[in-house]
């Protein structure tokens, strides 16, 4: 009796502990989600949530159907975009807790709970509504399903592992790294190899397939530029000796000691993969095959982007595991795991502490003089009332340099007026040159469209790299007729610079534009970098 009633007492604590650790986690992210300004690709996915289609040339249509969702809930604004994704970040804790109480026990269940709050990759997931939140939500829907469906064979177990893959499937294209977990545990692991033989497992995989649908249409609808930006574009395909070090910026996402733990238990779980008396093989196969092909694949892939959650779902697995590892082993070592949660909780503090201060104009001025300076998140809303000042005073066609300030205006600008972008690198680097031509707001339909007219031209002087800056600048003379500088935005000690041009529409056809050293728009940004 008193063993019973002790195991209860623990329970209660650690449920109590990780409900706790859950409302506070909430209620922070609530109120950043509230306030902090969209990221300029989530401006873009709200653009595609008011353009619904099959799929578009960066994502499939998940990410736009929640944000449209969202907002004919509760209305244009930053909460009503994102509160899908909130909800689909807060879920994540608890499937994980699910995972390993399926896996293990219910102890284990609310510790894993904790560890997915604490860590920072995991715990601040659904403040922006970025594709990343229900991508990881639904592969870990699909692990504990299959957990599940191995150990019970259920055709209900299986119905819900293809229901989470199909949604990750529509939510972006590294779904198919959970599929290519899969083949690596029906293929080397025991257990795994008898699934083959199961009609649930079948079930599964067509009732995912469903999710490709839509990409399959959407990329015969674009003559494949989704595919060709995913696999071709965004990638050199050739080896890059900087990517190796992915690991050093998976430890600084995970907090270090914790990154260590997770190797040492996904090494551990394989080890295990034949032992049938848990999962071992799932977070085997689960933890190898985002840790160790992401790895892989980074140092010949992008590395011009934030890629440090693309292995995100393979450490949640191992967050079940790292308990009961640790308990076999002396006392001494499951010290290391209360330091791992002890750091990865400040972690967790500092990314949402940092968040914070990018959401208020006080706080991002804080940050003014710091090299991770939130550039992405600030500057928006003033230049957004910048141009509708200028536009009341001056009605014009409003056009922006780049596609991610035109996200940005037409967000702070509710969609009242067009907002249309010119042909700058950067379209290019993110894929979503293709989208601005099928929705006709790149630069050859601006001019075939309102050739002569009235322009307002918006210019985000430091949007590019150094090395595409200059360029860029020199060419927009071509860009504009009449180019007339009509207002400055030099914000946070000129960590943001934007300038406001009033001219014409150019009637000519897009051509080959020339670079001019005598271009106002490179002549203001170079003073203004110089100083004066």
């Amino acid at each position: 009796m008193r063993d019973e009633a002790s195991v209860a007492v623990g329970l209660a604590r650690w449920r109590g502990a990780f409900v706790t650790a859950f409302v506070v986690v909430f209620l922070v992210k609530l109120m950043l989600a509230a306030h902090l300004s969209p990221f300029g690709d989530e401006a873009f996915y709200w653009q595609e949530s008011r353009h619904l289609a099959w799929g578009y040339s960066d994502l499939p249509p998940l990410t736009a159907l929640l944000i449209r969702l969202g907002e004919t809930v509760a209305g244009h604004g930053l909460l009503g975009m994102r509160w899908p994704f909130l909800l689909a970040g807060a879920a994540l804790p608890w499937l994980v807790r699910g995972f390993a109480r399926e896996a293990f026990d219910e102890r284990t269940g609310w510790q894993a709970g904790l560890l997915c709050l604490a860590m920072p990759l995991a715990g601040s997931l659904g403040v922006m509504a970025v594709p990343d939140a229900p991508l990881t939500a639904a592969i870990m829907l699909a692990v504990l399903a299959l957990a599940r469906a191995m150990r019970r064979d259920r055709l209900r177990d299986w119905l819900w592992v293809g229901i989470g893959l199909g949604i990750a499937w529509l939510t972006h294209y590294r779904a198919a790294m959970p599929m290519l977990a899969g083949l690596l545990l029906c293929t080397f692991t025991a257990r795994g190899r008898r699934q083959w033989q199961r009609p649930g497992l079948w079930l599964a995989l067509a009732v995912a397939a469903l999710g490709l649908v839509p990409l399959v249409i959407s990329n015969w609808q674009q003559r494949g530029a989704g595919v060709a930006f995913q696999l071709v574009e965004r990638n050199p395909w050739s080896f890059q000796l900087d990517a190796l070090a992915q690991p050093l910026e998976q430890a600084l996402a995970c907090t270090p000691l914790l990154y260590a733990l997770l190797l040492w238990a996904a090494w551990r779980s394989w080890l295990r993969r034949d032992d049938e008396r848990a999962p071992w093989d799932v977070i085997a196969a689960v933890s190898a095959s985002f840790i160790v092909f992401y790895f892989v694949l980074g140092l010949f892939a992008d590395d011009l982007r934030f890629r440090a959650h693309w292995p995100l779902p393979g450490y949640l697995p191992l967050l079940a595991a790292l308990p009961v590892l640790l308990r076999e082993r002396p006392v001494w070592r499951r010290g290391w795991l209360r330091a791992a949660f002890a750091l990865a909780a400040v972690g967790q503090l500092a990314a949402l502490g940092y968040l914070g201060l990018a959401a208020h104009e006080n706080g991002a001025q804080v940050l003014a003089g710091v090299k991770a300076f939130p550039a992405r998140f600030v500057g928006w809303r003033e230049s957004a009332d910048v141009a509708r000042q200028l536009l009341q005073a001056r009605p014009g066609v409003l056009v922006a340099d780049n596609f991610m300030l035109a996200a940005e205006l037409d967000f702070e600008l509710g969609g009242s007026v067009p907002v249309y972008t010119l042909d700058s690198p950067l379209n290019v680097k993110h894929g979503r040159a293709p989208q601005l031509a099928i929705w006709q707001r790149d630069e050859a339909s601006l001019r075939r469209m309102h050739g002569g007219e009235p322009m307002l031209l918006a210019v985000d002087e430091r949007a590019l790299g150094v090395r595409e800056r200059a360029p860029w600048l020199r060419t927009l003379c071509g860009r504009i007729d009449g180019s007339r500088l009509a207002q400055r935005l030099d914000l946070f000690g000129g960590r943001r610079r934007m300038a406001f041009y009033e001219g014409r529409v150019p009637s000519s056809p897009v051509g080959a534009v020339m670079a001019d050293e005598q271009c106002l728009p490179w002549q203001e940004a170079y003073r203004a970098e110089s100083g004066g």
